[in-house]
Parts: structure tokens; C-alpha cells; sequence
């Protein structure tokens, strides 16, 4: 006769498909561009979402801290 083991738990199945991994690294890949562009070459004028400096002003110090040349 066995004993039921006392203190052990089953845990889920973690999912590692190759799909669900290039989902992952495609997602963490454009937003890691879409925040390199706001912080380094959103310039305001050259700006693709409008023609105005608020994106320049919002990550200015970012901008000096990472090394981008802004003025």
C-alpha cells in the first residue's frame, strides 16, 4: 500500500512554444523601438505624430542622459 505524499503540490505546465516566443520578441521589440525614437529622435519637427515639440520636452533629460544631441 503507498501513502499519499504529504507537502507536494502539482504545478502547471509552463508553455515554451517557439510561436508564443516569437510573439513575445516580436512585442518587446517594437515597443523597445517605439521608446528608442520618442526618447532619441523625436525632434518636433521631424516629428511623425504632429509638428510640435512636446515629445522633445517630455524626455529632454533622457534625451541628454542616454547621450542624444539635442541643441
Amino acid at each position: 500500500m503507498t501513502t499519499p505524499e504529504v507537502g507536494r503540490t502539482r504545478s502547471a505546465a509552463l508553455d515554451f512554444s517557439g510561436a508564443k516566443a516569437a510573439l513575445w520578441l516580436s512585442l518587446t521589440a517594437v515597443i523597445a523601438l517605439l521608446v528608442l525614437y520618442f526618447v532619441g529622435l523625436d525632434q518636433g519637427a521631424t516629428s511623425v505624430f504632429g509638428s510640435n515639440t512636446v515629445v522633445h520636452e517630455f524626455v529632454h533629460d533622457a534625451r541628454h542622459l542616454l547621450g542624444f544631441p539635442c541643441h
